[in-house]
């Protein structure tokens, strides 16, 4: 291999045969399969004047080429996960070439063989919840509870009550939903193998003007993903608005942290 190129890697599987055919990866190269020690590494050749550690660091700045890059790597992911279990790597991972792939499949493989086994028959699902449009808002005041603490007040007074009680709706208002999210969590938690919050998202990034109360990610057997959509029916009219996306590969689940060990859900 030239030394201007290197290898994008997507996703590392069990060696069981071949891959999906004519997938092409970023910048259009093509996908093909490294096998290595009983596992199978999905790469493609890019060239290191866009891919390099130099390149990348202006080209994550870049919106439109990070959405196109991520999108075709899930797209290539998506399809290698289709026939076998499957271990995302991370966005934009790339090595100086296949030997240093192979190096890794060495290094890790105990770790690559205990995420696989560990997904095997089961897909990522994710849950967003979030606060029902108009629940933050100030409760009505029909039977007058703030007209004695206004009575006889200046008018800046008055108004200052006004919005005091206005915050303290709001703020009840708003622990109550997340109280219903964590209820939402707790009750998903109780079909899946094992689940995950995410940071919520704010309104620029979710595309919602509803605040996110729950950015959840869970790991389900492929038999119970019916029981588990059930579950997001069931609670839908807990006061907050609920929203199921997926099945995905296990992204959240068959990550490896810098120590090369699986890196585990966890329900907090």
């Amino acid at each position: 291999m030239a030394t201007d190129q290197g290898v994008y890697l997507y996703a590392v599987t069990r060696d069981e045969g071949e891959g999906p055919d004519g997938l092409a990866g970023v910048a259009g190269a093509p996908v093909r399969r490294l096998t290595h020690r009983g596992l199978a590494a999905f790469l493609s050749t890019v060239s290191l004047a866009e891919f390099g550690e130099e390149a990348l660091r202006r080209s994550m700045e870049d919106l439109a080429w990070l959405e196109e890059t991520a999108r075709t790597h899930h797209r290539v992911v998506e399809a290698v996960a289709a026939l076998r279990p499957t271990a995302p790597v991370r966005l934009v991972t790339v090595y100086t070439g296949e030997a240093q792939v192979r190096e890794l499949l060495d290094e890790r493989h105990e770790q690559f063989d205990a995420v696989l086994a560990r997904v095997a028959g089961r897909r990522e699902w994710g849950v967003k919840a979030y606060a029902v449009p108009g629940g933050a808002e100030p409760a009505a005041d029909p039977q007058g509870a703030t007209q004695g603490a206004t009575q006889g007040a200046t008018p800046g007074a008055a108004y200052l009550n006004r919005r005091r009680a206005a915050l303290r709706s709001r703020e009840a208002d708003w622990r109550r939903a997340a109280e219903q999210a964590r209820a939402v969590h707790e009750a998903l938690m109780d079909v899946a193998v094992v689940g995950r919050c995410h940071r919520a998202q704010d309104p620029q990034l979710s595309g919602r003007r509803e605040q996110m109360l729950l950015n959840g990610a869970y790991l389900v057997d492929d038999a119970r993903a019916a029981e588990f959509a059930r579950v997001i029916e069931d609670v839908a009219d807990r006061g907050v608005t609920v929203e199921l996306v997926g099945p995905w590969a296990p992204y959240s689940f068959a990550a490896l942290d810098q120590d090369g060990e699986a890196a585990r859900g966890d329900a907090s």
